[in-house]
């Protein structure tokens, strides 16, 4: 065990618990095996679907990742699996090929052979060097739902998994189904698990998963059978394999880990049928940064680092949207919104975080919102790098504070009426640069204009009967093709005349956003690869009815680099709230493109100005400007206005 040594005195410190670093986990008996079951398990999930093509990448970025394992599919069962064995012969490296499992089960009852079995012979014809199969454990469960006697259920058991390892050749684990449901559950039959245990170890298998089927084990129980498995087969792998219907699926696996299991079956953000698997990306960190038990998780191939990166992908592919409160990779993991906790985390990160966010790949996050104390406004500021600008002295600091003061005012009435500002980085980074020193808008709306024409109002459904006559077919295309929204926005830059620009869409928002962004494209024309990646609207006021307040959150989305960025609007016209959510939007989009700033005529003595002597004219200056850095790691070049005010103004 590594030790923390204090130099001066030669006596021992231990770590503080919290921050224990991965090598002080005691590195004792057999090493635990990570088995992603995430393309197999996890696509039994509601909702979950995947390509061919999606399952190849995705075991391709498991593999790299580190996982021991990756549980593929049941290429006996349909033809996408099967399909994937193949394909992953050509298609994977020899070293993500070497960690493919196959899933299946034992021989049907009655089949004397197991070699006549086709699912079978399909995990021999795989191409994988293991093979998972399950077999019922449970007496009930042999008897009542699969049909069999208890003693051909063994029979099952060895007959499978001797085949499989003489002439197929394979490494075999066997799933336990129902294992603890057969203890807790089955009464003057609970030892008939240990006769199936039996059964695979006598058929050659190299380890057994303890499987909570039905996801309502306990911890404690989970722990007391599983450690009762390691003492009785010391020869045999013990695994665990948990569900989530109790909420205990990590804590069940992490208890059976600790009794001495050797195989951790899992998948990646929990995902699988029901209320999902035992979820890899909270089981994988606890053993690695946690004294979870004496076991250390070599292989060191693990990167921890790229947990959440792996987290979103799988997400992603899967198409499911990400949960922002999933421990560890989560958006909203390690995210601080209370003033008090914000405050604590600025002495020391420690005072409200369990792990060093960097470790698993995420990062700290401060919100803005109601609840907010002066603290979580100067954290932005600070993340902002608003304060860094040769601005060292005292004098200069406080009035940062002041003005942190004034726009924490601004941030709580504001949401008062109903603006949220904890998912919309862009807004609260324009209130922060509204409120710095010398900063110019780069362009200015004077106006706008949204008409909407339907030539074809009949052609909706309710409005179908025509002379009394049921229309039988709806033409909802003809709808779409006549109606017309027209949007015209006048939009002024610092040094140039006004510009009017004119953009039709589907819709007075996308008609909108077409002509701002035509306006903004001939000064900026980065702000051609910006798109709306989503767009929400929230009633604010249900009791209001057509007079309420309504909340848009706009998402826009940077097509070349990917980066994302989320504006808020609120207004009792939606088009309004829109409108001020597509301009914050934009204008953010410009701040992270722009190159140089145009400043006020009152600003020109308070920056370093680079001129070219060849060129005098005041409209052709460059105004160079110390770089600041933004949240996201981007740059922003902010001049300083000594005539400032230190109070946000609104949109």
């Amino acid at each position: 065990m590594m030790l923390w040594l204090v130099a001066a005195a030669g006596a021992y410190v231990a770590p503080p618990r919290r921050w224990r670093s991965p090598g002080a986990l005691r590195m004792m008996a057999p090493r635990i095996e990570i088995y992603d079951t995430t393309l197999r398990d996890g696509t039994q999930g509601e909702g979950v679907s995947v390509s061919c093509d999606d399952k190849l990448r995705v075991a391709k970025r498991l593999a790299d990742f580190g996982v021991d394992w990756i549980e593929a599919g049941w290429p006996g069962s349909n033809p996408k699996d099967a399909e994937f064995f193949r394909r992953a012969q050509t298609e994977l490296d020899e070293c993500a090929r070497a960690k493919l499992a196959a899933f299946g089960s034992t021989r049907r009852k009655g089949l004397r052979n197991p070699g006549d079995d086709p699912q079978l012979r399909a995990l021999v014809e795989s191409g994988c060097g293991l093979a998972c199969i399950v077999c019922k454990s449970s007496a009930w469960q042999t008897e009542a739902i699969l049909g069999a006697s208890l003693e051909e259920n063994v029979a099952m058991i060895e007959s499978s998994v001797r085949w499989l390892t003489e002439e197929g050749g394979l490494r075999v684990y066997v799933d336990m189904e129902h294992f603890f449901d057969g203890f807790l559950n089955d009464d003057n039959k609970s030892d008939y698990g240990w006769r199936c245990v039996e059964a695979a170890q006598r058929g050659g298998a190299e380890g057994v998963v303890l499987c909570d089927t039905n996801g309502g084990a306990t911890p404690w129980d989970v722990e007391k059978y599983t450690r009762m498995a390691v003492e009785r087969y010391s020869s045999l792998k013990i695994g665990i394999h948990a569900h989530n219907d109790g909420g205990l699926a990590v804590a069940n696996s992490l208890a059976a880990l600790r009794a001495g299991a050797s195989v951790a079956q899992g998948t990646v953000n929990g995902v699988g049928e029901r209320c999902g698997n035992a979820d890899l990306c909270a089981i994988i960190p606890a053993l690695k940064l946690k004294d979870v038990c004496a076991s250390s998780l070599a292989p060191a191939s693990i990167d921890l680092a790229r947990l959440t990166e792996v987290s979103r992908f799988v997400d992603e592919t899967l198409n499911r949207n990400h949960d922002p409160s999933r421990p560890y990779v989560g958006a909203s993991a390690f995210a601080h919104k209370g003033g008090l906790h914000v405050s604590a985390i600025a002495k020391d990160r420690r005072a409200y975080e369990h792990v060093d966010p960097a470790a698993v790949g995420n990062s700290q996050r401060v919100l803005v919102s109601e609840l907010s104390g002066r603290a979580n406004i100067w954290s932005a500021i600070e993340r902002s790098g608003l304060t860094g600008n040769g601005e060292d002295s005292s004098t200069a600091l406080q009035e940062w504070k002041e003005r942190a003061q004034a726009i924490l005012a601004r941030v709580k009435t504001l949401e008062s009426l109903g603006y949220s500002f904890e998912g919309a980085d862009a807004s609260v980074h324009l209130m922060l640069l509204h409120a710095s020193p010398g900063y110019c808008l780069p362009f200015r709306v004077h106006d706008y204009s949204v008409s909407i024409a339907d030539a074809d109002l009949a052609s909706t459904p309710t409005r179908a009967f025509t002379d009394d006559v049921f229309s039988d077919a709806v033409d909802v295309s003809s709808s779409q093709e006549t109606a017309n929204s027209r949007a015209t926005v006048k939009v002024a830059f610092p040094g140039q005349t006004p510009t009017l620009q004119v953009a039709e869409g589907n819709g007075p928002v996308d008609a909108l956003a077409g002509a701002l962004q035509r306006a903004l494209r001939t000064t900026y024309p980065t702000v051609g690869r910006i798109a709306i990646a989503d767009y929400k609207v929230r009633i604010l006021d249900p009791v209001s009815a057509s007079r309420a307040a309504t909340r848009v959150v706009i998402d826009f989305k940077d097509t070349t680099t990917g980066h994302t960025w989320t504006a808020v609007g609120v207004d009792r016209n939606v088009i309004s709230a829109s409108a001020n959510a597509l301009v914050d939007g934009f204008e953010f989009a410009v701040i992270e493109h722009a190159d140089f700033c145009v400043l006020c005529d009152d600003d020109l003595a308070a920056c370093q100005v680079e001129q070219d002597s060849s060129r005098q004219d005041d409209s052709a200056r460059r105004h160079v400007v110390k770089q600041r850095t933004l949240f996201n790691g981007a740059s922003v070049p902010v001049a300083r206005n000594n005539n400032y005010q230190p109070v946000p103004t609104a949109r």
